[in-house]
C-alpha cells in the first residue's frame, strides 16, 4: 500500500484497471453524488439522457457531503469498485490522477466541448494538461444578504466588505425576537464544510495553515484574531445549534428568511433568489467574500464539484456518455428550458457567461464569475505558503487533518471549550499528524 492510499484511509480514519463496455449493451451506471441542490435537480432530469441512451439504467447514491467523502475515498484506494462515477472536487483530482486512479477523459463525444471549459476551472480538473474529471458546477465564495433588512437597519454592504463591515451589518440585522439572526456561517465540523469557509476566512485575515518548513500555523496572531472574531459573531448574532450547521443547513434558514448575511458558495445564489423556493428572492444582494482591514485577500476559494470515472469501473464508455451529457452546454439549455437560466449550473462553460439570457436571468452572474477568476489556488496568503490549494491545504493527509481541526472549532463554536483550547488542540494534533506523514520531505 503506497503512502497516498495510507493517508487517504488513514484521514477516513481520523475523520471518525476497468474494463470499457460497448454501446450496445445494457448497461448499470453507480453514480455516487452529493446531496446538494445541483445535483438533486440533476437527478431529476435524466430522463432526457435516458431516453437518448436506452441501454444505459442509472443508479444513484446520494449521500451527505462528509459521508460522500469519506465512502468514495475508502471505495477508490480500495480499488473496490462499488460506483462508475464518483463526485469528487479539485482537491482529489490531482491526488488521485497521479495514482491512476482515474480514468481520463480523452475520446469524450463530441457534444463535450472541453475549449468551452473556464479555465481556471479546468486547470483545477487536470494533470499535465489532461483532464480527469468534468466540472458539473464549479463555485467561490461571496457574501449574500438581505437588502430590505440592510435597509430597514439604515446599514450598508459595499461590493467589496471588510469584516468590519459585515459585523456591523451583521448586528444591525439581528432580531433574535423574531427568528432572524444577523449572520449564519458554516459551523459542521469538516475539512470541506467548517474548515472550507474558516480557511477562507483565516486566509483574509493574512494567516495560513503552515509555514514553509511545514510548522502548523494555529499559534499564529492571525489565526487567533480570525477564529475569536468568526465564534463570536456567531455567539452574538448566529442561529442556535450553529455548530451542526453546514451548507444546505444555512441555506435553508437563508431561504426562509432567518438569516441577514449568509457568506458561502457562490453556488448558493440560484437558490436565494429562486421564487419557488426562498421567501427572500426578490430582496438578495450580493458582494465579494470579506478581507480585513489591511490585508490584501478576499480569500476567494476555488471548488468545482466534478464527475470522474474510477480505474475501476467496467462500464468507462457508458460513463463518459453521461458526464459528457450531465456537463455538457446542452445540460445547462436543458436546465433553462425546464427551470429557467437562473438555474443553470454556475461556473464551468464560457458560453454561459456569455449568454444575454442568463446574463438577464442571474443578477449574480457577474460577481460569480469575478470570484472563480480572482481566486488564487497557488498562493492563497498574503504569507509564502508551501502548499497549493485555496480553502484547503493539498495534500493527502489534509481529509483527516482538516476534519480533526474542525471538530476542535465546532466545539468551541458550541461552548464545549474556547477559542484558545481549540487552537492549542488543532496545533497540537495538526504538528503530530505532519510529523507522522514525514513534513517536510
Amino acid at each position: 500500500m503506497n503512502r497516498t492510499m495510507r493517508a487517504l484511509l488513514g484521514a477516513t480514519a481520523l475523520c471518525a484497471a476497468g474494463g470499457i463496455a460497448s454501446a450496445q449493451e445494457n448497461v448499470t451506471l453507480t453514480i455516487a453524488t452529493v446531496n446538494n441542490g445541483d445535483m438533486i435537480r440533476m437527478q431529476g432530469l435524466t430522463q432526457d439522457f435516458t431516453a437518448q441512451h436506452p441501454n444505459i439504467t442509472l443508479e444513484w447514491v446520494t449521500l451527505e457531503e462528509n459521508v460522500l467523502r469519506q465512502r468514495v475515498t475508502t471505495d477508490i484506494a480500495t480499488q473496490g469498485g462499488q460506483y462508475d462515477i464518483l463526485t469528487i472536487g479539485n482537491y482529489e483530482v490531482p491526488i488521485w490522477a497521479a495514482q491512476n486512479w482515474l480514468v481520463p477523459l480523452n475520446d469524450m463525444p463530441e457534444s463535450f466541448e472541453p475549449d468551452d471549459l473556464l479555465e481556471p476551472v479546468a486547470d483545477a480538473l487536470s494533470v499535465d494538461g489532461t483532464l480527469y474529471a468534468s466540472p458539473f458546477y464549479a463555485e467561490s465564495a461571496m457574501v449574500m444578504y438581505r437588502t430590505d433588512l440592510a435597509e430597514a437597519a439604515s446599514v450598508t454592504i459595499p461590493d467589496s466588505p471588510t469584516w468590519t463591515d459585515i459585523r456591523t451589518a451583521a448586528e444591525a440585522m439581528t432580531d433574535q425576537a423574531n427568528g432572524v439572526y444577523g449572520i449564519c456561517l458554516r459551523g459542521k465540523a469538516g475539512w470541506g464544510e467548517n474548515m472550507a469557509f474558516l480557511t477562507a476566512m483565516a486566509n483574509s485575515y493574512g494567516a495560513r495553515w503552515f509555514d514553509m518548513e511545514w510548522n502548523p500555523q494555529f499559534d499564529s496572531p492571525e489565526w487567533t484574531e480570525a477564529a475569536t472574531d468568526y465564534v463570536d459573531m456567531m455567539t452574538q448574532f448566529g442561529p442556535p445549534g450553529a455548530s451542526n450547521n453546514g451548507f444546505n443547513e444555512n441555506l435553508s434558514l437563508f431561504q426562509q428568511g432567518q438569516c441577514g448575511i449568509w457568506i458561502d458558495a457562490t453556488v448558493a445564489a440560484s437558490f436565494v433568489t429562486n421564487p419557488t423556493d426562498s421567501t427572500v428572492a426578490d430582496s438578495v444582494g450580493f458582494a465579494q467574500f470579506p478581507n480585513k482591514e489591511g490585508v490584501d485577500n478576499h480569500g476567494n476559494w476555488l471548488w468545482t464539484w466534478s464527475l470522474a470515472i474510477p480505474a475501476s469501473s467496467q462500464n468507462q464508455d457508458a460513463a463518459k456518455e453521461f458526464i459528457a451529457w450531465a456537463t455538457s452546454r446542452g445540460y445547462s439549455e436543458l436546465v433553462a428550458q425546464e427551470q429557467g437560466w437562473a438555474a443553470a449550473p454556475p461556473g464551468t462553460r464560457r458560453s454561459l457567461y456569455d449568454s444575454a439570457e442568463y446574463q438577464e436571468a442571474a443578477p449574480f452572474a457577474a460577481m460569480t464569475l469575478t470570484a472563480i477568476e480572482s481566486a488564487n489556488t497557488s498562493q492563497s496568503s498574503v504569507q509564502e505558503t508551501p502548499y497549493s490549494g485555496g480553502q484547503f491545504v493539498a495534500i493527502p493527509e489534509f481529509q483527516g487533518i482538516g476534519t480533526a481541526v474542525g471538530q476542535q472549532f465546532s466545539a468551541a463554536l458550541a461552548g464545549q471549550g474556547d477559542v484558545q483550547q481549540a487552537l492549542n488542540n488543532a496545533q497540537q494534533l495538526t504538528q503530530r499528524e505532519i510529523s507522522r506523514a514525514g513534513y517536510p520531505k
